[in-house]
Order: C-alpha cells, then structure tokens, then sequence
C-alpha cells in the first residue's frame, strides 16, 4: 500500500523527537534510524511493524509488516508523540520566564514523547525505580525480548512489550533470575494481575480526574506518587502532573533556578503555578535541559 500520511501540526519539530527517543539507551522497543524511527505496534491484536520519517508537512508512515489499519496506525502515531497539542500557550508561558524562555527557539517542537501502553508505562516507572537509566534499559530488555512479541526485519528484532497476561502468570524467581529485586518482581506481578483481572485499565483511569486516577494508582503496591504521575503524564497526557521527588527535575531546577538540590513542596506549587495547564509539559523541557544532544536525559 501507499504510505499513510499524518499532518504535523505547528510547533513540531521531528529531528527533536527523534532526539529524545535515541538518547544512547538501548531500547528494545524502537529503533531510531538518521531520519526515521521504525517500531512495532500492536494492530488488531496483530504485531505490526512501521517505519516513521517526515516529509514536508507530514508523517509519513510505512507499514512494513504485518495488519493494515490507517485508523488505529494514525491514532497510534498522534497519541505517541502528542500531535494533536497546541503548544503556542506553553510557549507563551515559557516567553515570561526569563530563566526559561531559551527552550523556546532552543527545543522548539520538542513533543512530550508518551507510552500510550498504561501497563507498559507503570511497569517502566517501577522498574526504574532507584536504579540508573542504563541498567533499568537493561532489565526491560531482557523482560521484553523474553515474554514479549518478536518480529524479524532485516536481522533486527523488534519486539512488543509483554502483556499484562504474560508476566502475571509469572513466578518471582522467574524475575529474579533477571536481576529484579525480589521487591520489583513482586510489584510487577501483582500490577499484571490487577490489569489482566480488570481491576485497573486505561479506560477505567480515563473516567476519573486526575486526583482520583493518583489515588486510585497509589493504592496499589509499588505505585508511589512520582510512579503514578509519571504513568499518567506519559500515557493518558494529564499536563497537570508533577513528577514530584524526580532527581532530574530537582537537578534541572538546581540548574536553571537555582532551587535547592531538594526543595520544598510549597516551593515547587509556587514556580508550577506559573505554569498551570502545562505542568508536565514543563517537567518534560527540564528533563531536556539537563543534556546536550546525544547524552542522556532523566
């Protein structure tokens, strides 16, 4: 078939995108080329691999393998890298930053990069938990290429996340013998077996404001306040989330604001609120501080 075209909207830059998904990790869930990203997405319950380049005022995206579906593809598609966001207001509340307004012209286009996948996004969040980024890309991997879906395109694999199903069924030595804490097995098991026993969904999260999806996620073991803002900001795209005790946003504020290395609540509410309606995306510039192109980020 033709390749399926996707309008970009105003204030989007894909060469910034690209960045952020490449930032010297090894994920195993996309593979960044020069000019495009190929990744496989779950269509219809079937493995579906594309290829996504930009070509003048488009997306434009390739079906490699597997079902063709341009409704659910495009949704996919938009929902990753936020397509359907104005940015002009938040650029607008940057401009009046004097510390800030340089990410304005300096990340221009830089779209808050989710994990559509709920369950993918609360199980990064835990397995990232007080380890370093290379070694959490490490864990993911091999809980991925292990119980994920594997699809072979020009010798690389590429693989879909493991459903909830999967890793519910599992044993907490089977965890551990990849190196997760006997803890984070624990946590990861019983967040599979609330999603494969209806307890928790997307959908489900999607009825309930965000006060009450953070309750409703905090209630569950392993799931603290930054995982559940986290999950939320990344996979349903609630801006007014705060990943409050992150290290790299207070490092960023550290840098640019010169707030403390741990600073208080009232005072991180204080600098939020020049930001309101776009909180999340303000974490997500900060993290982007924090490096130059081709280092890492938070």
């Amino acid at each position: 078939m033709n390749p399926i075209l996707l309008p970009i909207p105003p204030q989007f830059s894909f060469q910034e995108c690209l960045w952020f998904l490449d930032r010297n990790y090894d994920d195993c869930l996309h593979e960044v080329r020069e000019n495009s990203v190929l990744k496989l997405l779950s269509v219809n319950e079937k493995p579906t691999l594309v290829e996504i380049k930009q070509l003048e005022e488009n997306l434009q995206i390739e079906v490699i393998l597997g079902e063709i579906d341009e409704e659910k593809i495009c949704h996919f598609v938009s929902e990753w890298f936020d397509l359907e966001r104005d940015l002009m207001p938040f650029y607008q509340l940057l401009a009046l930053d004097e510390d800030l307004k340089y990410m304005v012209s300096d990340y221009h286009g830089l779209r808050l990069l989710g994990i559509p996948d709920l369950f993918e996004a609360l199980c990064w969040s835990i397995i990232g938990q007080q380890i370093n980024l290379s070694f959490a890309y490490k864990l993911k991997r091999r809980l991925t290429e292990t119980y994920g879906v594997k699809q072979t395109y020009q010798n690389t694999d590429f693989y879909l996340f493991p459903k909830a199903e999967i890793i519910a069924s599992l044993t907490i030595e089977d965890l551990k013998n990849m190196q997760f804490s006997t803890r984070k097995a624990e946590y990861l098991i019983e967040i599979a077996r609330h999603f494969s026993n209806g307890f928790l969904s997307k959908k489900m999260l999607e009825s309930l404001s965000t006060e009450e999806a953070i309750r409703k996620l905090v209630a569950i073991r392993g799931i603290g306040e930054w995982t559940a803002n986290y999950a939320l900001m990344k996979s349903l795209k609630r801006l007014e989330c705060v990943t409050y005790g992150d290290v790299g946003l207070y490092n960023a504020l550290n840098s640019l604001k010169n707030f403390p290395k741990k600073p208080l609540r009232k005072d991180l509410d204080t600098f939020f609120e020049a930001f309101k309606d776009w909180e999340a995306y303000t974490v997500f510039y900060l993290w982007r501080s924090l490096a130059v192109k081709n280092t890492a980020i938070q």
